[in-house]
């Protein structure tokens, strides 16, 4: 398994919807030790599969040292305000802006032997698993935001030295 590279904001592979997993096999396994060993850097909390290029719907977190994935995830339960956090992503490095999230947030999903998993949270996990399951509807944060939070992040991209201008 290796790190991959983080695919940035302006890729047309961030915008796409993802596929479902149909087969859990080789290739599968190897995506879903890439996700980890990628999200398993230091500062990251989680990592989609169209972040590192992969047009299926899989995902890696690692949150307080609690690492894991999961395959074709669904958000099940999103509960408690809806509140505004600090938020960024590593397709928009650099950049952090209040992004409306759930205070608490379930997941469910599969394992890489096809068995049921759930994955719920609050905080920072709730925070991360709509994050990610975004990413798979081809959303960003940015996508998210407030009107006006919106327009400063727009102009605070075009100010960075890595977006496609």
């Amino acid at each position: 398994m290796s790190v991959r590279e983080i695919r940035l904001f302006g890729d047309p592979v961030l915008k796409t919807v993802s596929d479902e997993v149909k087969t859990i096999d080789d290739k599968v396994h190897a995506l879903i030790g890439d996700l980890i060993d990628t999200t398993k850097l230091p500062g990251r909390a989680g990592v989609a599969a169209p972040q590192i290029g992969v047009n299926l719907r899989a995902f890696s977190y690692n949150i307080n040292g609690n690492v894991g994935y999961v395959i074709n995830p669904k958000l099940t339960e999103l509960a408690g305000e809806k509140i505004l956090v600090d938020e960024g992503c590593l397709s928009v490095p650099g950049l952090w802006h209040k992004t409306p999230r759930f205070e608490r947030a379930t997941v469910e999903g599969i394992d890489l032997e096809g068995n049921p998993i759930k994955v719920s949270g609050e905080g920072l996990m709730a925070q991360a698993l709509q994050h990610e399951c975004d990413h798979l509807d081809g959303l960003v944060y940015l996508d998210r935001l407030e009107d006006d939070e919106r327009k400063a992040a727009m102009k605070n991209l075009r100010a960075t030295d890595w977006f496609m201008k």
